[in-house]
């Protein structure tokens, strides 16, 4: 790329002076509004959404669960978002080594949240700043912070209890409210670019992923220099030094210093000189996205090696996320075995029979309700005492204390299995096999068949 100066940030290293954006239109500002437009709607829209009765995205904290429309999350599905961040960095990766850091200009949370606070700042303000203006736009903007925080903590805590009772709220969820408003006014009214620039760590790292054919906003300082302004000496490069490029950047840095790290590739710079080309009749592309490899005139090649790496292996990450989330069990059923007594021993008809005592908890993590059934597979007959059928509403755990009766065998300890079934069929009754949802081992204790 072009060489850098000394000075690769311009009027963004002052935090008491906030880079003040030229507004400025073109191809690349309409798909920003677009991206914009779409997260903003689907994150102030999606929590509005109902699913079964119930809030379609909750992050149910005190009880552990996460709903996500009609799956329901619990904590041992902590590995899935763990996989899930790992899917997300791969992504990330793939998408900076083929086209720079567009995830900044285009999705970045902040980024957004960002570029609406500037275009309230815009709209209201202009290039005056008198007292009623800032006013205004202050108010605008706290009830922009106000709004982000309400929806925020609406993921978490039902959004209509949080509108509908706000006097109900425990201190935690007013505490919230109150830190992600100042929070949201902080990072994009104030701090704003700084944001970007120091305290971002991707910005830090983001050219290890770079290399020469990564499509970047680069200026064409072989077309462009030496610049000057429009009437100017035979030979001199196409860059009239209007400095629009600098005036329109988020960030403050001036493009033809060469790539910098604060560089969010937004992309208003090269719609500035575009419209500054149109004016001049002169062609477009003077700041454009290109590579490095472009700018010394070079063809591209065929195989990209770190480009098909990331690719490969955020595949591999996809599909082991799509498999273990198949495999994702519905239920839960755990066993605990009575360690006061081995055994108890038991007169019957029959003659003495031994007894063991077992805790099983069950627990439905389906969305729907679901009709369960217990029982117990062994070497031999074992009586089940206690009950057996149970219908569990969406995340409810019962515990369900059972007993099993059986006679003295060979075979002090014997091998047994509860297994969990899936509805009160006949079937399962009438003692026909089929595969049960869920089997757990455990053992049965009884004293030794001495006459065997």
């Amino acid at each position: 790329m072009n060489q850098p100066q000394a000075n690769l940030i311009a009027t963004s290293a002052t935090l008491a002076r906030p880079v003040r954006p030229r507004p400025v239109g073109g191809h690349f500002q309409r798909l920003r509004v677009l991206a914009r437009s779409t997260l903003l709607g689907l994150f102030f829209g999606v929590v509005w959404l109902t699913w079964n009765g119930r809030q379609a995205v909750l992050f149910d904290l005190p009880e552990r669960q996460f709903h996500v429309f009609g799956l329901t999350f619990w904590p041992n599905d902590f590995h899935l978002l763990g996989l899930l961040l790992i899917v997300a960095a791969f992504g990330l990766f793939t998408v900076t080594n083929w086209l720079g850091r567009i995830f900044c200009g285009f999705a970045c949370p902040h980024s957004v949240f960002f570029g609406l606070f500037v275009a309230i700042e815009q709209r209201i303000e202009g290039h005056r700043r008198g007292g009623s203006r800032r006013a205004l736009k202050w108010a605008l903007w706290v009830l922009l912070g106000m709004a982000v925080a309400v929806t925020f903590v609406g993921y978490f805590v039902p959004i209509r209890e949080l509108l509908g009772a706000p006097a109900d709220l425990g201190g935690w969820a007013w505490f919230w409210l109150g830190f992600f408003t100042v929070a949201t006014v902080a990072a994009g009214g104030l701090l704003r670019e700084q944001v970007c620039l120091y305290m971002c760590p991707y910005a830090r790292f983001q050219s290890v992923m770079f290399d020469a054919d990564t499509r970047v906003i680069a200026y064409d300082a072989g077309r462009g220099e030496p610049r000057g302004a429009r009437r100017r000496q035979p030979g001199a490069g196409d860059c009239v030094d209007c400095t629009l490029c600098v005036q329109v950047c988020p960030t403050g840095i001036d493009i033809r210093d060469g790539l910098q790290y604060a560089c969010i590739s937004c992309g208003l710079c090269v719609d500035a000189c575009n419209g500054v080309m149109d004016r001049l009749d002169r062609p477009r592309g003077l700041i454009a996205y290109r590579s490095e490899r472009s700018l010394l005139g070079q063809a591209a090649p065929r195989l990209r090696p770190r480009l098909f790496g990331y690719a490969g292996a955020l595949t591999l990450m996809m599909l082991a996320f799509v498999v273990l989330f198949l495999a994702r069990p519905e239920f839960a059923l755990d066993v605990e075995r009575d360690r006061q007594a081995l055994f108890t021993e038991v007169w019957v008809d029959s003659g003495t029979a031994y007894e063991n005592s077992y805790l099983l908890s069950v627990q439905n993590r389906d969305s729907e309700p679901r009709a369960l059934h217990l029982r117990v597979r062994a070497s031999d007959d074992l009586q089940w005492i206690g009950p057996s059928e149970v219908t569990l509403a969406p995340g409810e755990r019962v515990e369900i204390p059972v007993r099993l009766r059986g006679h003295a065998s060979r075979d002090r300890v014997r091998d047994i299995a509860f297994e969990l079934h899936d509805g009160i069929r006949d079937g399962i009754r009438d003692g026909i096999r089929e595969q049960p949802l869920l089997s757990r081992e455990s053992r049965f204790f009884a004293a030794p068949d001495r006459e065997g």
